[in-house]
């Protein structure tokens, strides 16, 4: 493995557990701004949209520096954002340093996605991606149930700020292992939006909006539903969360093995099997080992979607691909912030904690149904005489990704 990939995997670990912890801690968080829970689910929503716009905008702007002292900004601007988040004296200010902790996610995962890429060889482009996004899974299984703990102990200001001094190994970490090369060649803002003429790129990020928005539906309000529903204690919380954390981090292994192999058939697969666990979910909550098993399921079946979903991005975007693959981390966190929304909707409606489930089987089957569709088009394109999905002539195998 390229001690990049492990410089990437140590930022990536610092951003999922910022991403993640706040869902362990949302109740004690809740309670220190004296607001009520659907109330504080606005710190994922926020933190998802603040994602979902710095991605693209810090991209293009990144495209006048090297890609290693971009992604050492982004860390920077990450650390400022925990820091103001700990400290904050008000819900709406930690609110903002959410916000601008976030601006920094989408566009180092996509800037890395690129840079893990181009790493290895063509045959092995989803495999890179997945071991820098270990980092993540790992944030899942150890940073983010340390986390929760910690802030239920401690405090959770004591949690953000030691978010931030992950951040300032991350940091240190690509500084050292990331390789310097450069500006990308024939990096501009006009070459990396023509990507997005081929509507198989913006399919590629309906489907990750809607496949990864399924999973977050549930996650969100999960200290809620294993402490009022499956009758867990709040200890218990931080136990629940490695569970989730370990199906992370087997599903994104599995994940970047299989979709170096058969891409398109491991979407089928995981997203027909996640909306099917979502809709038992809304059953098996109210049995504390069920509930277990079944929160591990949806880990690791939400993220086995996350490499080939990445890795078709970058496939279809393959001429200019950085501002594609970081608008596609946009695109996970959009389906984060409306899965929020929504999973708090139909919460406050008095639809019960478990109702956000039905809300994630209702998005990722939506997104199986666009996998289905893409599928179609790539078949069809294929076809001799046929005319590509992008309105021209079909287009040649997507070239390798350039560092």
């Amino acid at each position: 493995m390229p001690l990049a990939l492990l410089a990437l995997a140590l930022g990536a670990f610092g951003i999922g557990t910022t991403e993640f912890v706040i869902m362990g801690v949302l109740p004690e968080v809740a309670e220190d701004f004296g607001v009520s829970i659907p109330t504080a689910g606005w710190l994922v929503t926020g933190y998802a949209l603040g994602v979902l716009f710095g991605a693209p905008l810090l991209t293009v702007l990144g495209t006048r520096v090297s890609r290693k002292k971009m992604l050492m900004l982004l860390m920077g601007l990450f650390i400022a954002g925990n820091v103001l988040s700990a400290a904050a004296p008000a819900f709406g200010v930690m609110l903002a340093g959410r916000v601008v902790a976030s601006l920094a996610h989408g566009a180092f995962f996509g800037i890395g996605s690129v840079v893990a890429a181009g790493l290895v060889a063509p045959g092995k482009k989803a495999s890179a991606i997945s071991l820098m996004f270990m980092g993540l899974t790992a944030a899942n299984v150890v940073g983010v149930p340390l986390g929760t703990h910690i802030g239920q102990a401690a405090g959770w200001r004591v949690t953000f700020f030691l978010v931030a001094a992950l951040g300032v190994v991350g940091l240190l970490g690509v500084a050292a292992l990331v390789p310097e090369a450069g500006r990308p060649r024939g990096a501009d803002v006009r070459s990396e939006f023509a990507a997005f003429r081929n509507v198989q790129v913006w399919l590629a990020m309906a489907m990750t909006v809607l496949g990864y928005g399924g999973v977050f539906a549930a996650i969100t309000y999960i200290a809620p539903m294993m402490t009022e529903v499956a009758g867990y204690g709040t200890g218990a919380v931080t136990w629940l969360l490695v569970l989730f954390g370990a199906g992370m981090f087997a599903g994104n292994l599995l994940g970047g093995r299989l979709a170096d192999r058969a891409l398109m058939p491991l979407l089928f697969t995981a997203l027909g099997a996640l909306t099917l666990v979502l809709l038992l979910f809304t059953a098996t909550a109210h049995d504390k080992v069920l509930a277990a098993v079944t929160l591990t399921l949806v880990g690791t079946l939400g993220f086995a979607t996350v490499p080939p979903l990445q890795k078709r991005v970058l496939d279809q975007a393959s001429a200019a691909p950085t501002l594609a693959s970081a608008a596609n981390i946009g695109a996970f966190n959009l389906g984060n912030a409306l899965a929020a929304w929504l999973g708090g909707t139909v919460i406050a409606a008095g639809f019960g904690y478990t109702s956000p489930n039905w809300v994630g089987a209702l998005l990722s089957g939506t997104a199986l149904l666009l996998s289905l569709l893409a599928a179609f088009l790539d078949r069809r394109t294929r076809r001799p005489g046929r005319v590509a999905a992008t309105g021209g002539p079909t287009a040649p195998a997507p070239a390798a990704v350039r560092r």
